[in-house]
């Protein structure tokens, strides 16, 4: 498990080529916009790293409903779109980067299944802000969670933040990030294999180990 809450300095995250990462975090703490800004769209290898964002699925569905139809009537055709598009990236065999609030477990129970049957890893990047910071950011992108969801999540990912600090982690996973505000803020990009060539000075890149693979050659 990599702490990087409190990291000033600008660094990188390096997974292997094939992995399957979950972000995970309160609603409004920056989950969507650390995947928009932060994951290229390629892998080292030239593959296609697929971002699986339930934010997109929500955004494309408001585009095609009238405006004065409210989302709790076409929630479940969004969460359909985002467990559909979820299903084809992880049958693309491609490193894939889900946007996951960390509530339902039968999710990551899923998810573990998948990367098992695939022989690659499930990597966690969790992020630890404040429940003031996700609640403005709510209010900045215009979409607040009621209240009993809010707790909710609040409970889960306090669940998720102990359990790392003490050295645990979830069901099927094999390694973990923990990132706050600052150490958010200061990630340039997540990849998926060999690091860039040449070294920019002052930037931290940490490479989280693979694990064996059958017939996978190195990175």
């Amino acid at each position: 498990m990599a702490d990087l809450r409190g990291t000033a300095a600008a660094h990188d995250l390096r997974f292997p080529v094939g992995d399957l990462l979950v972000v995970s975090g309160l609603p409004g703490s920056g989950k969507s916009t650390l995947i928009r800004r932060a994951v290229p769209g390629l892998d080292a290898r030239g593959g296609i790293v697929w971002r699986v964002d339930s934010q997109d699925a929500r955004d494309r569905w408001a585009h095609r409903v009238p405006a004065y139809v409210p989302y709790g009537l076409y929630r479940p055709l969004v969460r359909l779109s985002h467990y559909t598009g979820l299903r084809r990236a992880l049958r693309s065999g491609s490193s894939v980067v889900v946007h996951d609030c960390g509530t339902l477990a039968w999710v990551r129970h899923w998810l573990a299944r998948d990367a098992r049957r695939r022989g690659v890893a499930l990597r966690l990047l969790l992020l630890d802000v404040p429940a003031a910071d996700a609640v403005a950011g709510q209010a900045r992108r215009g979409r607040r969670v009621s209240a009993y969801a809010f707790a909710r999540h609040r409970r889960a990912v306090a669940r998720l933040v102990s359990a790392l600090e003490a050295g645990r982690l979830p069901a099927g996973t094999a390694s973990a990030v923990l990132l706050d505000r600052p150490a958010a803020d200061a990630l340039r990009t997540i990849r998926f294999g060999r690091a860039v060539e040449g070294v920019v000075e002052g930037v931290v890149e940490v490479v989280v180990e693979g694990v064996p693979r059958p017939g996978a050659g190195g990175l």
